[in-house]
């Protein structure tokens, strides 16, 4: 299996959040991720499965990590709760990697994406937002450190995106190929 992260951050705190809401619209940023994602597996925390419109993401399936033994999922054919990370370690398909913060987190300490789709914001933060800004400054960090850049930047809308393999890793070409393709498309 292929581990992917997907993140969109702010460039200069890493803040991916203000609360549970993101502090930025940007319509291309979504686009790119749906265009990544589509037909593919997910996997994100409850809050940001919360977040979904409708708790939902068409022509996925959603993976949701969560305590709640009992979490109860908006589409119960094509949503499934996950109450072990670990349990998805050896998951027979490419998985995506699509937040929140503790997430990635949890993912870049245990489960090492073997791709990371960074995406920097260079917009401003949306600053009538209330709540605790959420960043993944730890995640950047272990990226700089035990990944290599392997595309060059894509940006679109002032949003720089690049691709990032784990050294030492092989990544199915396909993979790597729906992904540059999805970015540049």
């Amino acid at each position: 299996m292929t581990k992917i992260a997907v993140w969109c951050r702010h460039e200069n705190d890493c803040i991916i959040g203000i609360g549970p809401k993101i502090p930025w619209n940007i319509p291309s940023d979504l686009q790119r991720f749906r265009r990544i994602t589509s037909g593919a597996s997910i996997t994100c925390g409850q809050t940001t499965y919360e977040s979904f419109p409708n708790r939902t993401l068409p022509n996925r399936q959603i993976y949701v990590l969560t305590f709640e033994k009992d979490y109860e999922v908006s589409d119960k054919q094509n949503h499934h709760v996950v109450n072990d990370m670990m349990s998805l370690k050896d998951f027979a398909e490419p998985l995506y990697i699509a937040g929140g913060a503790s997430i990635y987190k949890l993912f870049m300490k245990n489960l090492a994406p073997e791709v990371i789709v960074d995406s920097c914001n260079h917009n401003e933060i949306d600053k009538s937002l209330s709540g605790n800004p959420v960043d993944i400054k730890e995640c950047i960090e272990k990226m700089e450190k035990d990944y290599s850049k392997i595309s060059p930047d894509y940006e679109e809308d002032n949003v720089t995106t690049t691709v990032w393999v784990k050294k030492g890793e092989f990544v199915p070409q396909e993979v790597l190929k729906h992904i540059i393709n999805s970015i540049i498309n």
